[in-house]
C-alpha cells in the first residue's frame, strides 16, 4: 500500500530533542500550512500539521530549524489511538517524517517572525501557476450530482 505524504510549512515552535531509554534520537513539532484561497470571510485559513522524526533526522532539524523556519517534510502519515483523561477513545494522525528540506534560505528564514497559531496567516505562499487564482472557482457542492463517485 502506497503512504507518501510531502508538505512544507512553517514551524510553530522550536523543536526540542528527546531520548528514548535505548538514546535514539526523536522531536515532534507542529507545522503551519496555509491554504491557497480564501475563505467566506476573504481570510486564508491555516492548517497545522504535527510531525515526528527520528534518529540522524531528529537530530538534523533540531540543529538547522527553529521556530518560523519553512520546512519541507516528506513521510507517511500515521494515526495512533488512544483514551483521554476523560476515557474516550481518540485518534490523533500525525506526519512520521522520513526526509525533511530547508524552505528558505538561511538569510531568509532568519529575517522571518515567528509563527505561532495566531499570527500564521502572515505566511501565506501565494501558490499561484500562470495566472491561475483559486479564488476565481466557487467551491465544489459534493451533495450535487456527479458524474462519478468521489469516494469509491
Amino acid at each position: 500500500m502506497l503512504n507518501r505524504i510531502t508538505m512544507t510549512g512553517r514551524l510553530t515552535s522550536d523543536p526540542e530533542l528527546r531520548k528514548t531509554n535505548a538514546g535514539i534520537s526523536v522531536t515532534g513539532f507542529s507545522i503551519a500550512n496555509q491554504r491557497n484561497f480564501k475563505n467566506a470571510a476573504g481570510e486564508f485559513d491555516t492548517d497545522f500539521f504535527d510531525v515526528e522524526a527520528w534518529r540522524t533526522t531528529a537530530d538534523f532539524i533540531v540543529n538547522h530549524f527553529s521556530k518560523g523556519s519553512m520546512i519541507t517534510v516528506d513521510g507517511r502519515l500515521q494515526t495512533q489511538k488512544y483514551q483521554d483523561k476523560n476515557g474516550n477513545n481518540r485518534t490523533s494522525i500525525r506526519i512520521i517524517a522520513d526526509n525533511v528540506y530547508f524552505g528558505d534560505s538561511k538569510s531568509k528564514t532568519e529575517e522571518k517572525a515567528p509563527v505561532n497559531r495566531e499570527t500564521a496567516e502572515e505566511y501565506h505562499m501565494s501558490g499561484s501557476f500562470g495566472g491561475f487564482d483559486p479564488g476565481d472557482y466557487e467551491e465544489l457542492n459534493i451533495d450535487s450530482e456527479l458524474p462519478f463517485n468521489p469516494f469509491a
